[in-house]
């Protein structure tokens, strides 16, 4: 059952001469994206699922069935100089039916002003049509008052968010330059700070986790909330100094300060994998795939969950739904490649390191099957061979567990003990790696479980919404609001106003769109289209069976009568009455005979 009250913003169409311009209608709709997810109750679909369909045309019933929303909206953007066209349509997904569109011309002096309008316009269509939403004055503030910054800003982040190593040296160098123009912006500090921090603790290197940590101190000096800073913040503490808990305690700040924040989630899960919390690491995966349906790297964090409590088949199942979103996503290959082993898939893991080039080390791979598998006897000297061979940033260290599984106990540990007190991130899931099991009675492996894996991790319910449980009026308050409402609607008609909104009926009746909203909802038990609808239905009843408009199109009346579209009227007609309009007027013309 798809929740009503949900959407997924789709990649806005870049329409500008230049297609470099990628960046902006990227950064446009990643913006309008974080606007509404601070809307309590309303269910939008996260940045990397809702990316899955960039520049591929589907009908938008089929992809509210794959992202489990009821609405898309669709746009584009056409930046040229200092002048931005931004055009919009909300489409419902269960039918077709354009619930909404307009065309903003602005200058880009003006552009947070601009996300902030259509963010604010879309959350009220999605309130006016499926029902109360609490929305505050304003869903996006201006960062900065320096536009070009902010606009190196997103071509820094659209570089980030391409999550490889062109891209994480790219966006330093945006981000460094965005500092250069404009040092009291505070994102590009948070932006610099995360990519020096997985490069620093995957080299690893001191250096630039001292240049991470002083990017943090200076973003949280202009900016002491922000979420994009704690999640730079955890994401240091947790791959670069292995400081479990206080990564926790960052990455709770981000999610408290954006529950829909999946990036700092997806960090949690990590690390509640990383220190054995599974039961924690899977609630959370779980959660966050109702928002982010589609997002390769969360189905390998599940499977990856399942792999290392020793559930292969899990592991593997989950693998493939990852690498059937994304063929070629490295860290669900390695770990496919673990998984055909642990399986005892032979042949499988033959064919698929023939047909696959992003394997990580095949002839390690191979090696390893025979050890964990036990069909070949491995001669001592051909094991120092392929161990030899130098490792550059895999995921995995297949050496190490060509040693643990060979027997070569010394040798493991000796690696083990450097790259773990060196906090080297691959190592981090350690203590419960299936591959590691003849470690465990090593005086060396209990004592690095000991003194990197200590601390406290707490189960907390971040479930919970932080919507305000009060109604936001009473009974009592709301009778007299509902005289008001009843007599504008019946004595002046307000109705048959084609351009009245939730916002326009609660000015006139001196109330405030929210409380507006609850009283509609709460105490007359619809929603606001609805509610206005149903009177202008009954409008159009009372002059279809008036003689006196017989020569008028029963479109026409529709029209007179307030409604705005056609297939609106049909609609909501069938819905009311379960005839058509003429199918209607016919049958009650004959009674009336």
């Amino acid at each position: 059952m798809i929740n009503q009250k949900s959407i997924a913003v789709l990649p806005f169409d870049n329409l500008s001469s230049d297609p470099e311009n990628e960046y902006f209608s990227d950064g446009m709709t990643e913006e309008i994206i974080n606007a509404l997810s601070k809307i309590n109750g309303l269910k939008v679909t996260a940045r990397t699922s809702s990316f899955v369909f960039k520049k591929v045309k589907k009908d938008v019933r089929h992809i509210g069935n794959e992202l489990g929303v009821s609405l898309v909206l669709e746009g584009s953007v056409r930046k040229a100089g200092n002048s931005v066209r931004i055009t919009t349509q909300l489409i419902r997904t269960d039918n077709g039916f354009h619930i909404w569109s307009e065309n903003f011309d602005r200058k880009l002096d003006d552009i947070f002003a601009l996300q902030d309008e259509i963010s604010l316009l879309i959350a009220d269509k999605i309130r006016e049509t499926y029902g109360h939403l609490r929305i505050e004055g304003h869903l996006v503030e201006a960062s900065t008052s320096n536009i070009e910054a902010y606009n190196v800003y997103l071509k820094a982040r659209f570089n980030h968010l391409k999550w490889d190593g062109d891209g994480i040296r790219k966006a330093i160098e945006l981000y460094t330059q965005c500092i250069q123009m404009e040092p009291a912006y505070s994102s590009p500090y948070f932006g610099l700070a995360y990519c020096f921090a997985m490069a620093g603790s995957w080299g690893p290197d001191a250096a630039l986790l001292d240049l991470a940590e002083q990017n943090i101190k200076e973003g949280f000096r202009l900016n002491a909330q922000s979420e994009l800073g704690y999640y730079a913040q955890a994401t240091l503490s947790f791959w670069g100094h292995w400081d479990f808990q206080k990564a926790q305690e960052n990455y709770i700040k981000a999610i408290q300060l954006n529950p829909k924040y999946t990036e700092a989630e997806e960090g949690l899960i990590e690390l509640y994998t990383a220190v054995g919390d599974f039961d924690n690491a899977l609630q959370h995966v779980d959660q966050i795939l109702t928002i982010n349906p589609l997002s390769t790297n969360h189905f390998f964090t599940k499977a990856n969950i399942f792999y290392l409590m020793h559930d292969f088949g899990q592991a593997e199942y989950f693998t493939d739904q990852a690498l059937h979103l994304d063929p070629g996503f490295t860290h669900a290959i390695a770990l496919k490649q673990l998984c055909l082993i642990h399986n005892g898939k032979q042949k499988e893991l033959t064919e698929y390191l023939k047909s696959t080039p992003l394997a990580e080390r095949p002839q390690a791979c191979q090696f390893l099957y025979d050890l964990v598998n036990e069909t070949k006897n491995i001669d001592n000297e051909v094991i120092e061979k392929v161990v030899r061979e130098e490792e550059i940033r895999t995921l995995f260290p297949w050496n190490l567990f060509i040693n643990a599984q060979a027997n070569r106990i010394s040798d493991a540990i000796t690696e083990l003990v450097s790259c773990v007190d060196l906090k080297v991130g691959q190592y981090v899931n350690f203590k419960h790696t299936p591959l590691l099991l003849p470690l465990h009675n090593e005086s060396e492996f209990q004592r690095l479980v000991t003194e990197k894996l200590q601390g406290t991790y707490a189960h907390i319910n971040l479930v919970a919404s932080r919507e305000d449980k009060a109604p936001a009026l009473s009974k009592e308050e709301a009778a007299p609001y509902i005289k008001r409402l009843t007599e504008l609607m019946e004595e002046k008609d307000a109705y048959l106003d084609s351009g009245i909104t939730l916002r326009s009926t609660a000015k006139m009746i001196d109330l405030s769109p929210n409380k507006l909203s609850y009283l509609i909802n709460e105490f007359l038990g619809i929603n606001f289209n609805d509610y206005i609808n149903g009177y202008r239905l009954k409008a159009f009843q009372e002059k279809a069976t008036n003689p006196a408009n017989s020569h008028l199109t029963l479109l026409g009346l529709a029209y007179e009568s307030g409604f705005t579209s056609k297939s609106v009227f049909n609609d909501f007609f069938k819905k009311k009455t379960g005839l058509t309009p003429k199918a209607w007027v016919k049958k009650t013309i004959a009674d009336k005979n």
